[in-house]
Parts: structure tokens; C-alpha cells; sequence
């Protein structure tokens, strides 16, 4: 699928969903194929608009684009049927895992708060037969507690390695597509290797969830709900698949737009859904809906205050943000004795990150530290959720996204008295090898670059 209004011939941007009008039962489960189609009519097909590709030459090759076509609600209601219709030993655990950002969407379209639009969607879910509803809030706190280890390990170093600074956030797929496919070797290095929440919580499920359930992991079929659809292109990385198992950590990427199309389909009201709160990968019904950031995951704020106290031994309360050129590029400074030691930066959406990359590679990149969002707006702007139908911003919504957002208690991603059991239970200590290998990854340059400043946008 081209993007609408794209200039470039050969950009192949990925299809978001796939047009196949009715889900059936795999040939396995039923002699009579024809006459196991889901209740579900046609779905309707999401257009990507040149707003929000960033990498738009050839930034999707045509084996990702067919496998992010089968990301579609048609797939999670094709394994829920082969659950209800097949011989137990084809059954498979279906996962849910709910992206924070996502909640809002729910609580402004249904009039809920947070918490309410979390039991509702929960239970929604669980009508259709998904066993498990986590959310990712767990696997960003290993996210934003690694990328802060990472940032002091860097900053201690830099004298070091040229590489080592400005160092940028990885938890956004769409930065990292364009970094990795148009920027190349200039940025690449500079990234994060911690793994995003979405992939932390594709490991704690695949691997140590599928251990207490004494599954291997391709029994388990592990869904996340996100804002955005970047996030299916994420889930097909190499890194993120076991070949012994055949399977991917994230088997199926829906957007709040998509899981709404199935709500739509139910003629289901959410008042009328039965209440269920969200479980913990501990077996408890844990419930508890906290955020780590304003209109992300917080990783800016979270690593300020971490090197500000080890690198300098300040304790930073509350952080100051400086606008700058837009409302989506803010700055915030340490000062120590009349100098500045700190300089962070929130470049949202493709403009700023344009400019941001121009002050690099002249050589006048004056932050340590930068966090990357390919939407203006950051994660609650997500194009699965957040846009009309001719793309673009849904603003009125996006409004009520936020001010519901802001009523969700925020947790310092080291307050969590789960992650440093699953520290030491799960990954052998924090020092360990297995902490590497399972919570960071690595960030190269495709041999498809191009000079990023030929787009015009």
C-alpha cells in the first residue's frame, strides 16, 4: 500500500490492516471450513497518510508489509476460534498486553475514567476469550531503569567514546525505522539499546510468564494493544523471535482504533461489560493503573533525575521544561556552580527531529540526552487512535485523552516492588549476563539509507 499523498514512486509503506472480510476457522479444526465464519462482517482498512511515515523510501519491504497485513483483528479472532473449535492440544493462551497511552482513548470515548476504561476493556476482552490482560506499565520501568544505567555508563565514558553522546531514547518504532533505514551510521550508535516497553513485555510473557504456566512460547499468543501502528513493524524485528520456538515475542500488534472496530461489531455497550480489573504477572488481580510520564513513558524526566543524583548528587524534585521553537521540543537544564552539566531535550514529531539531526551532523548538538517521538503530541497522539478518517488530528479527543491521562497517579519506575524480584527471579541479578541479553538489543544501519533531507515534508 502507497502512502496517500506520498511524492516518492517507490514507497511501499506498510498496509495497516487487512481487507479480508471474514475470519475462518483454520482447515484443521473443521471439515465444514465454509461454514465457520466469524460473526464478524468487514473491518474497515486504516489509510497511512504522508504525515505519518518517516521513513518513506522503501521503508517497508514487501515480506513486512504482507506480514504486518496479517496484524488485523481477523488474526485475533481467528486463534479465539481456533480455541472454541479445535482439539485442546491446538489450543493457545491468548495474551493481552495494554500500552498505558491506550487507556485514555477508551476512557474519552466511553466518558470513564483511567481506571474504569481499564476493568471495561479488560472484561470486553475476556468476553471474547482471551485468557490474560496485563498492561506494560512493568516492562517500561525495566525499560526507563536500564536506559538510565545506560546513560550514566555513557556519560562516564564519553571522554572515550565519540559515540557515546548525545545518547536518544529507543522506545519509539517509527524514530527508529527512520534512524536505522534513512539516518544510518551518523545516529545509529546514539541510540539506547534498551529494548521498548512493548518488547520487555513480549520477553516477560513469552518467557517468564510461559515458564509459570509451563508453556513454551509458541503456546501462547501474545497481543498488544497500542496507540500506534509503528508498533506492529516493531513486533516483526529479528531480534525479537525465538527460531527455536518460531516465535515472536509480540505475535499481534491491534490499535485502540482496531480493538473499537471489534467493540463496534459486538454492538456490546462498555457500560454493559462486566467489570474485571487487570492482572499482574504474579497471579494476582493487581488492578493498579499508574503512569511514568506526561504524554509518554516519561523517559526524560525519569533519566534526569537518576543522572542528576549519581552523576552529581542532586536531588531533583520536580523538572522544569523550556519551550522552544514549538510546543512539542522542550529542553531542561542541570546547573552546578554557574554551569550547566545536564542539557536534555523532547523532540516530538518529524520537524523537530528533522532539526535536531541537522544541529548533529554539524556538529552543534548541544544535549546529553534526547527523547525521540515520531508523533507531535507523543504517544497519545498515536495514529491508531488519535486521527480522523482523511488523517488528521482528532483534536477534541485528543483534548479529552489528556486531561484524562493527567488523573492517573504517577510511579517512579523504581517504586515497582515487583521489578526487583523479577530482577534477581527472572534474570539472575542485575549484573547478569541474561539482563543484556534479554532487555537491550542493537540498532544498525540499513543499507537502504538515503540523505533524509531530501524529503520534502
Amino acid at each position: 500500500m502507497k502512502c496517500e499523498n506520498c511524492t516518492k514512486k517507490e514507497c511501499s509503506k506498510k498496509q495497516k490492516t487487512d481487507d479480508t472480510q471474514n475470519t475462518l476457522v483454520d482447515t484443521a479444526c473443521s471439515n465444514n471450513e465454509n461454514e465457520e465464519k466469524s460473526e464478524f462482517h468487514k473491518l474497515a482498512s486504516a489509510k497511512i497518510f504522508l504525515s505519518d511515515c518517516l521513513a518513506c523510501d522503501n521503508c517497508v519491504t514487501p515480506e513486512e508489509s504482507t506480514r504486518i497485513s496479517q496484524q488485523n483483528q481477523e488474526e485475533l479472532l481467528r486463534v479465539l476460534n481456533l480455541n472454541k473449535k479445535c482439539d485442546a492440544s491446538k489450543h493457545k493462551v491468548v495474551v493481552v498486553s495494554i500500552c498505558p497511552q491506550s487507556l485514555p482513548y477508551f476512557a474519552a470515548q466511553f466518558h470513564l475514567s483511567v481506571a474504569d476504561a481499564a476493568k471495561r476493556v479488560c472484561g470486553f476482552l475476556k468476553s471474547l476469550g482471551v485468557h490474560h490482560v496485563f498492561d506494560t506499565t512493568l516492562a517500561a520501568d525495566f525499560s526507563i531503569l536500564e536506559s538510565q544505567k545506560e546513560f550514566v555508563q555513557r556519560y562516564r565514558q564519553k571522554t572515550h567514546d565519540e559515540h557515546s553522546f548525545p545518547m536518544f531514547a529507543s522506545a519509539c518504532p517509527g524514530w527508529i525505522r527512520y534512524a536505522e533505514r534513512v539516518l544510518g551510521n551518523p545516529v545509529t550508535p546514539h541510540i539506547c539499546t534498551a529494548k521498548s516497553p512493548q518488547q520487555i513485555m513480549g520477553s516477560l510473557v513469552k518467557d517468564y510468564f510461559a515458564r509459570q504456566l509451563n508453556l513454551s512460547p509458541d503456546k501462547i499468543f501474545h497481543v498488544v494493544l497500542a496507540p500506534c501502528y509503528d508498533k506492529k513493524l516493531e513486533a516483526l524485528r529479528e531480534d525479537f523471535y525465538a527460531a527455536l520456538y518460531n516465535s515472536q515475542d509480540v505475535d499481534c500488534v491491534l490499535t485502540s482504533g482496531e480493538i473499537a472496530q471489534i467493540m463496534e461489531q459486538t454492538k456490546i455497550s462498555m457500560k454493559e461489560v462486566e467489570e474485571c480489573p487487570l492482572e499482574s504477572l504474579f497471579g494476582d488481580m493487581d488492578g493498579e493503573i499508574v503512569r511514568h510520564g506526561t504524554r509518554s513513558d516519561g523517559y526524560l524526566e525519569h533519566i534526569f533525575k537518576y543522572a542528576a543524583k549519581e552523576l552529581f548528587d542532586i536531588d531533583v524534585k520536580e523538572i522544569t521544561y523550556k519551550a522552544l521553537k514549538n510546543k512539542d521540543f522542550h529542553e531542561v537544564t542541570l546547573e552546578k556552580d554557574g554551569e550547566t552539566v545536564l542539557r536534555f531535550a523532547a523532540a516530538y514529531g518529524f520537524r523537530n527531529i528533522q532539526n535536531m539531526i541537522l544541529k548533529l551532523k554539524r556538529g552543534k548538538f548541544p544535549y546529553h540526552f534526547v527523547e525521540v517521538l515520531a508523533c507531535p503530541g507523543g504517544c497519545l497522539n498515536g495514529k491508531g487512535q488519535a486521527q480522523t478518517e482523511d488523517g488528521k488530528p482528532e483534536r477534541a479527543l485528543l483534548q479529552q485523552m489528556e486531561q484524562a491521562y493527567t488523573t492517573v497517579p504517577v510511579r517512579p519506575p523504581e517504586a515497582s516492588a515487583h521489578v526487583q524480584k523479577l530482577y534477581q527471579d527472572w534474570l539472575e541479578g542485575t549484573d547478569s549476563k541474561k539482563v543484556q541479553e534479554t532487555l537491550h538489543t542493537k540498532y544498525s544501519a540499513s543499507k537502504q539509507t538515503m540523505n533524509s533531507l531530501d524529503i520534502k515534508w
